[in-house]
């Protein structure tokens, strides 16, 4: 593949949710010669009249409800009409070199359905980019890598597939999972499918983890809280292994309680918060997923 006419042949997808222009500009800056998609769960006209005023955005999309990442996602995928597809998020730089370079390595390996970068942080310290499994082993150590390295899964924020690849195989992501877990889930299916999945080490990118963008220090938590746990239950119950997970919760709920009301009565409501909203994904998980 030509270097200097690979453009045409991928489209970037980024999905937003109260992201601020400074942010969002910084991480169009260096895609800004590519198609792109831009899909905002948070409608936030003003942005959008801000950003196609500066950058060449080929569809701005305004979704009057959040439906999460995962259903973001999908929706700028099933939009994409090019060869490769490049799911981004608006926390994440990367430079025309290393989508090059992904482009190039998932090209030279038929197997693989997935590449991804290696991640660093703004001060140049490697991140999270991909490991194992959840099931597997820890999620969240940090590779060190000195080569490409096949793994089971690589991070949401950054990763790179021929677009047929997941249209034509099923593998859009789930979109039960509203912000945690959906990437686990799309390359436990890959694995299935004795499709590879490559952390790219010569292919960099920018991303700072874990940054909700809701100021409520309150609503914050709840926000990570409950659709952290919601996510994680779902995600092993579609592998069967919720069962000891329903049972050391259902164990704990007196205890939570108990803490709840000792969290009010302190004034920690932080805490509270954050007890309050795993109850209330437990409990949805077990009303909604488990009595269908």
């Amino acid at each position: 593949m030509n270097k200097f006419n690979f453009h045409k042949d991928i489209t970037i997808v980024i999905v937003l949710y109260k992201e601020t222009f400074e942010l969002l500009s910084k991480t169009l800056t260096t895609i800004n010669s590519f198609k792109k998609i831009i899909i905002d769960n948070d409608g936030n006209l003003e942005l959008k009249k801000k950003i196609e005023s500066q950058f060449a955005v080929d569809q701005y999309i305004l979704n009057k409800k959040n439906n999460g990442f995962s259903a973001g996602y999908n929706q700028g995928i099933r939009l994409s009409k090019t060869k490769f597809t490049l799911v981004l998020g608006p926390d994440c730089t990367i430079k025309e070199q290393a989508i090059f370079t992904l482009i190039k390595k998932i090209t030279e390996n038929d197997n693989c359905f997935i590449v991804s970068p290696t991640s660093y942080d703004g001060y140049n310290n490697l991140t999270y980019t991909g490991g194992p499994l959840p099931e597997n082993g820890e999620t969240d150590i940090i590779l060190n890598l000195k080569g490409d390295t096949c793994v089971e899964s690589a991070l949401g924020a950054c990763m790179l597939f021929r677009t047929k690849d997941l249209t034509e195989n099923n593998l859009l992501f789930d979109e039960n999972f509203f912000l945690y877990y959906s990437d686990y889930d799309l390359c436990r299916r890959i694995k299935k499918l004795n499709k590879s999945i490559i952390q790219v080490y010569e292919a960099k990118c920018i991303h700072n983890h874990g940054i909700i963008k809701v100021k409520n220090k309150y609503i914050k938590k709840f926000i990570r809280e409950y659709n952290f746990t919601f996510d994680k239950y779902y995600y092993f119950f579609k592998i069967n292994k919720h069962k000891d997970l329903i049972s050391v919760y259902k164990k704990r709920i007196p205890l939570f309680v108990l803490r709840f009301f000792l969290k009010v009565l302190i004034l920690d409501f932080l805490s509270a918060v954050e007890l309050a909203s795993k109850y209330f994904a437990y409990y949805r998980f077990k009303s909604r997923v488990l009595k269908k």
